[in-house]
């Protein structure tokens, strides 16, 4: 393979690809678009999905580590996690699986461009910025919404089976539920796509491209499970960014099995006063632990 081929940007601009466009070039060459997109994308998924979860299983066997937990108290079964995994697998494979397959040809049907180059950095953070806007909207509302009791006994609850939350447990849910929230994830870049092609009309550089997408999985993976993670580390992103979300946001909705409804950011439940039991619950755990503290001083 030549790892110095040129293309060119808009027909007319010589455009020498990087090694990674190189080799994304060669995967493609030769071969049926579909079927390389389906299993470089699912691979990607279940490696991260799983990658991502292996740091915060090892923190559970190590003691240090407990004074991060949310709810030090409620301790997982082993039997737990296999039982997630083994449900979590099944549903990559039956359900999440064939929706990867999917994307390709309704992503190619839209104009999503596949080929080398890739969008610019400032163009790929831009875009999943709009992407992760857009799905937070998106899954306030609609998981509001699960938790209605006819929606929620039937299909939400299961997503509820685990009061304290671990990474995989993020996409531990009914299938019904999968396909439902999962368009807030697929949704957003495919409405950006179009809006920017048939609507606007920009120039193509501005299109979805798919390299995007995945990176944009990545980032909506490493939020999901984090936010299951149980975890509140002193490095933890919601310290360093006030209105993000994180671990304690979600934990809390997993624990009290109500309010704290958005995925990424703070804003929707706050508007509409929905974490005011988490605000309210957060506020004396503070007073309580600064009380504890002024009485091991005396």
């Amino acid at each position: 393979m030549n790892f110095n081929e040129t293309t060119t940007i808009d027909n007319d601009i010589p455009y020498q690809l990087s090694y990674v466009e190189s080799l994304w070039e060669g995967m493609y060459e030769g071969r049926n678009p579909l079927v390389v997109t389906g299993i470089f994308a699912f691979l990607m998924h279940e490696i991260v999905y799983f990658g991502r979860f292996i740091p915060f299983l090892i923190c559970d066997f190590i003691p240090y580590f407990n004074k991060y937990k949310l709810q030090p108290n409620k301790l997982n079964s082993n039997d737990d996690y296999w039982n997630c995994t083994w449900k979590v697998l099944k549903s990559h494979f039956l359900y999440e699986g064939p929706l990867i397959f999917f994307f390709h040809p309704m992503a190619t049907i839209l104009g999503m461009r596949v080929s080398a180059p890739f969008p610019a950095w400032p163009q790929m953070c831009i875009e999943i910025a709009i992407f992760f806007i857009f799905e937070d909207f998106y899954h306030y509302h609609v998981h509001r919404l699960m938790h209605w009791p006819p929606f929620y006994k039937k299909v939400h609850k299961i997503h509820h089976d685990y009061s304290a939350p671990f990474g995989i447990a993020a996409e531990y849910a009914h299938p019904i539920e999968t396909m439902i929230l999962g368009f807030g994830t697929v949704g957003g870049p495919l409405i950006y796509h179009a809006v920017v092609h048939y609507m606007l009309e920009l120039d193509v550089k501005w299109e979805l491209h798919l390299a995007t997408m995945l990176l944009w999985i990545v980032c909506r993976l490493f939020q999901a499970i984090d936010a299951h993670s149980g975890y509140d580390f002193p490095w933890s992103l919601h310290h360093w960014v006030p209105f993000w979300a994180g671990s304690d946001h979600h934990d809390y909705h997993h624990q009290m099995f109500i309010g704290n409804y958005a995925s990424s950011f703070r804003l929707w439940d706050h508007v509409f006063g929905t974490n005011a039991k988490f605000v309210a619950y957060r506020k004396r755990q503070k007073e309580e632990r600064l009380k504890a503290q002024k009485t091991k001083t005396q």
